[in-house]
């Protein structure tokens, strides 16, 4: 690098006049590695001059060339990347940005560091340096190769100093004097010297005559020394006489900080004394009223309430260091934890009596409330209870044991007292729920809750009135018999019955007052065995209305989703949400229990072989079972469940009608399954359930194929000879034969042609067609009313066919004025006579 560097400054700067103080060898940054040399430059003629030089080989190599130079003036930025870690990437900011990565970092270094000081010396526009170490900005250039050049240089440039204005005017106002100054500098030189011991002389001559003044100047010196060691003796005594009035004020000050302390610890005792009296003083009323307070009466009760929570605050002060070892301290502690101890013993035998009392209670028996089927009400149980919550909460904090034990007395008596209630309640509904699914008729049954939050709207479902007749009950019966009673006993407006009523508000086994967060797993503990019955009777008496009907599923389901739904907006953890939720799962076991009966009939109906299938009583039963859960479930939360319910039970009866199809001997198999799939078509459009739309298209399309499907195969047999005949006309040309050399098959001759045609005249079509109307309506049932519809489509493909023939003979035999025995004006007549004489 040496040497390049003093190549460059011989080649390139000396003859421009500049010096070279840095250098570095880099290349672009991005691009494919052409390396260059960046240079840092200072004129040598005044005014300076400080410039960036870019230089690069030529293109042959043998020589370096000047190539772009920028004034240091124009550098707005540099920009080092990272000050911490080594990298050798540096932008330098002129008119635009130019990116460099430098062959090292030290090389980058030495130049930002030789581009610092420039800046320093020279501009008056500092240059702004980005992620350069300051370390690097205050120190020199580093040493090495570019110190020779750089250093060396700009220590030169340290020592040089100009001339100010004074010194330039001097020294040409001596040169102007002597006009040889510039031809002659030897004898100029020699002036110079002699004018300089000139003044040499004049000066130790005028130091020789100022000794005078100089003495004079030493006396003076010394008369100032005495009168500085008079002072100095004043200054000692004074000294003396200040240190005795110190010593009197050190004194003065102790007294007065001995009196502050004293003070201090005098308004600080008073303080602690003040404190004492105002936080552990209990007065005679309060000592009173928690002795021998009245527990049985509101104002007695109240004056307890503030007597306790004011020996709780006493008791709860926070003493500070020492207090406890005064003995008056001692004593009032001893006196508060007596009143304690005796209060809480009071109190906890009344409540004892209270709640054996309530556990006993006999004042209101389910009997009186035969009639709505209601839980006997506790409200007055409930509101004694309230004014006790207070000292029960004082009871929790100062005797746990006790309160836990009074907590077990209480939850004890309840569940005696709620479990015999609860019980009767339930038998009395079973009682009238068997009695109303046997008689069919009566009042409407009602079921009433008996918890606090049980409780529900006043709705109920309409009457669901389904007209049927006397034979769709028959054949629907089989469908009904999932339950242990017969259809005949429960028709579908006697199941409504089972759903009429209401649920009423009333209290619960604790007083209504909502738990704080932390206590409501407590308060949910105490339910769970105060109401341990209710999971157990409510499971009971869903039981019983599933064993009388599997349809009461439903209801029950629709209800208790909703009361769950109800029960876990309030509160998703609470006791009721819970056990609703737990009761709800039977409910649903049960549900597709009934869902999965009916599938078990539907696979093992069977049809009796001599009369005609019909309407299968799985397809019509389907219809009843949705009919009633479309009323049920009409705006319920579970409405999901009859959704998946129905696309089980639909795939069943559509499984289930083609196997009956296929078994069945009496009735076509085409004539099942279009009637039994025009059922489910007529019912799934009627009743309009979103989830089966896909079942309902399908439905019809089954109806429709097997409805052509019958036609076409029925109307074959009135005219066999003659679709024999064409069927074998078309088989020939379907074989290659033209459709005009037809006639000359033997087989198929205008003779046979004509052979076949005269055994068709008008009446024995009309003959045909009206034995062919008896087959068709011996195979067909009343309840569908699908013969018409039959008879109209065999008309229109009897006409097609007809049209067929003709063409076939128009095409096969021309020119031979063969033609039917009868028109389509004659077939018309013929089909609207035979369905009006029938």
């Amino acid at each position: 690098m040496t040497a390049i560097k003093h190549a460059l400054q011989r080649d390139i700067f000396t003859p421009n006049d500049e010096r070279l103080l840095s250098i570095v060898n880099v290349c672009k940054a991005g691009k494919k590695k052409k390396n260059c040399f960046l240079c840092a430059t200072v004129t040598t003629e005044r005014p300076v001059q400080v410039r960036v030089v870019k230089v690069k080989k030529s293109d042959k190599g043998d020589f370096y060339k000047r190539q772009m130079a920028w004034e240091l003036r124009d550098l707005a930025e540099v920009d080092a990347k990272d000050a911490s870690k080594e990298n050798p990437e540096f932008d330098l900011h002129f008119e635009k940005v130019y990116r460099w990565v430098a062959s090292s970092t030290a090389e980058k270094n030495s130049f930002i560091s030789c581009i610092w000081k420039l800046n320093q010396r020279y501009l008056r526009k500092k240059v702004e340096f980005v992620n350069v170490s300051s370390q690097l900005l205050e120190e020199s250039v580093p040493s090495g190769e570019s110190q020779s050049v750089a250093g060396g240089d700009e220590d030169a440039l340290d020592d040089y100093q100009e001339l100010n204005a004074r010194e330039e005017q001097d020294i040409e106002g001596m040169m102007e004097v002597c006009e040889y100054a510039i031809s002659n500098a030897e004898a100029f030189a020699e002036k110079l010297s002699k004018e300089l011991q000139v003044l040499d002389g004049a000066n130790i001559h005028s130091i020789m005559a100022s000794e005078k003044q100089v003495n004079i100047l030493m006396q003076l010196l010394d008369e100032a020394l005495s009168e500085v060691d008079t002072i100095e003796g004043k200054m000692s005594s004074y000294e003396e006489m200040l240190q005795s009035v110190k010593e009197q004020m050190d004194q003065i000050s102790q007294s007065n900080r001995l009196i502050q302390i004293s003070n201090n610890n005098n308004g600080k005792l008073l303080d602690e004394i003040q404190f004492l009296v105002n936080y552990m003083d209990l007065s005679k009323g309060h000592i009173r009223a928690l002795q021998e307070g009245d527990l049985s009466s509101s104002k007695g009760i109240e004056a307890c309430i503030n007597a306790s929570e004011a020996l709780l605050q006493c008791m709860n002060v926070p003493l500070r260091p020492g207090h406890e070892k005064l003995m008056s301290v001692k004593q009032q502690q001893h006196l508060f934890t007596e009143l304690r101890d005796t209060f809480s013993r009071r109190l906890t035998n009344h409540l004892n009596n209270v709640f054996v009392h309530q556990g006993h209670d006999q004042s209101s028996v389910l009997s009186q409330h035969m009639a709505e089927l209601t839980l006997p009400k506790h409200s007055p149980l409930h509101r004694d209870l309230l004014h006790y919550a207070k000292l029960m909460e004082w009871l929790k904090n100062t005797q746990r044991e006790k309160y836990e034990g009074l907590s077990r007395t209480y939850v004890d008596y309840m569940t005696r007292l709620y479990e015999r209630e609860i019980k009767d309640f339930f038998e009395v509904a079973k009682i009238k729920m068997a009695g109303t699914a046997k008689e069919g008729k009566g009042n409407k049954f009602g079921l009433h809750g008996s918890s606090g939050k049980l409780t529900g709207s006043t709705s109920s479902l309409n009457k669901l009135a389904v007209q049927s007749s006397s034979s769709r009950r028959s054949q629907s019966s089989s469908l009904l018999d999932m339950g242990n009673m017969s259809a005949s006993d429960l028709d579908v407006a006697d199941r409504t019955k089972f759903d009429k009523g209401e649920v009423e508000e009333s209290d619960g086994g604790v007083p209504s007052r909502q738990p704080p967060p932390g206590e409501k797993d407590m308060v949910r503990l105490m339910m769970n065995k105060v109401f341990q019955s209710i999971e157990t009777e409510l499971n009971s008496l869903i039981t019983l209305g599933d064993k009388i009907d599997t349809f009461h599923s439903l209801y029950m389901l629709v209800k208790m989703s909703h009361h769950v739904w109800t029960a876990e907006n309030v509160d998703p953890a609470s006791y009721l949400s819970t056990t609703l939720g737990n009761v709800l799962v039977t409910v649903k076991r049960n549900f597709d229990k009934c869902i999965s009966g009916q599938i078990r009939q539907m696979e093992e109906v069977k049809i009796s072989k001599k009369s005609k299938v019909g309407i299968l009583p799985f397809v019509a039963g389907f219809e009843e079972f949705a009919e009633l859960a479309e009323t049920i479930f009409r705006n319920a939360e579970r409405r999901g469940d009859l959704d998946k319910a129905y696309v089980k039970l639909i795939r069943a009866v559509f499984m289930n009608v083609e196997k009956v199809a296929n078994e069945s001997q009496k009735t076509p198999r085409d004539v099942v399954m279009m009637e039994n799939f025009h059922h489910i078509f007529s019912t799934l459009s009627h009743l309009k359930i979103s989830c089966l739309e896909t079942e309902r298209r399908e439905a019809k399309h089954k109806y429709t194929d097997h409805l052509q499907s019958y036609v076409i195969n029925s109307l074959g047999q009135p005219l066999e000879k003659l679709n024999h005949f064409f069927e074998g006309v078309e088989a020939r040309v379907a074989q290659g034969v033209r459709e005009d050399e037809v006639s000359y098959q033997l087989a198929f001759n205008k003779q046979e042609l004509r052979k076949v045609i005269k055994e068709y005249p008008g009446k024995e079509v009309k003959k045909g067609l009206d034995n062919l109307y008896k087959k068709v309506d011996k195979h067909l049932c009343e309840e569908e009313s699908l013969l018409q519809v039959v008879w109209h489509s065999m008309q229109d493909e009897f006409i097609r066919q007809y049209k067929h023939f003709e063409g076939l003979i128009g095409r096969c035999y021309p020119g031979s004025g063969i033609t039917m025995e009868f028109t389509i004006g004659d077939m018309l007549e013929y089909f609207s006579s035979i369905a009006q004489s029938h």
